[in-house]
């Protein structure tokens, strides 16, 4: 898994190690992993050599990306390089999972968030990557599986895990109040479920309470 030192990926690996999954968590440097479940294998590496990843992939079920930051760039060189790895692996090779980002789902008028006149200028690069990221994908051709999965626009935060939630496609799943939310914990849940029991293939999902 990489991004596994992030806030979303630390979730991630705990989950799907406290399920009984091999995990290996891969981060640039092994002093950000210096605290994982037992049974995980740190590895330090970087999601954007697609040769690094092609060794990791080759004995993996699924690659998780739970990558993040502000660079643009770093989403789509992570899908490049993670594409061009899986292709050289051919069938045997792993899907991918991708946590993605928000912005690109549909409000209420069927404009993206990241569209809306009231979307922060802060989270703009972060929702860039995500959203080229996200069009990376729907470009490819069936040689690679993918999943990406969506957080809610805004409320997505660390909390509890309560092993409760719901699925959509392209528009954020609401609660009573009209607020998308859902926490790291049961995101988290939501992504494992995905890899153990696949619903969403070559297509984007997203998930709220």
């Amino acid at each position: 898994m990489f991004g596994a030192a992030g806030k979303a990926g630390t979730r991630v690996v705990a989950e799907a190690a406290a399920r009984g999954h091999q995990v290996t968590a891969v981060a640039r440097s092994l002093d950000a992993l210096a605290t994982l479940p037992d049974g995980v294998r740190p590895v330090t590496g970087d999601v954007t050599d697609p040769q690094t990843v092609a060794v990791l992939a080759k004995d993996a079920d699924v690659l998780v990306l739970t990558i993040g930051g502000p660079d643009t760039v770093l989403y789509t060189d992570a899908v490049a390089a993670t594409v061009t790895a899986l292709r050289g692996l051919g069938p045997a090779g792993p899907r991918i999972v991708h946590m993605g980002g928000g912005a690109s789902l549909l409000n209420n008028d069927g404009v993206r968030f990241f569209d809306a006149p009231d979307f922060p200028e802060e989270f703009k690069p972060y929702a860039i990557g995500q959203i080229r990221a996200f069009d990376a994908y729907l470009a490819l051709d069936n040689s690679v599986t993918w999943t990406y999965l969506s957080p809610p626009p805004v409320h997505f935060a660390p909390g509890e895990r309560t092993g409760h939630y719901r699925t959509g496609l392209d528009r954020p799943v609401v609660g009573d109040d009209g607020q998308a939310r859902i926490s790291y914990e049961d995101y988290a849940a939501a992504l494992v479920d995905e890899i153990e029991t696949p619903r969403h293939l070559n297509r984007r999902f997203t998930v709220g309470y």
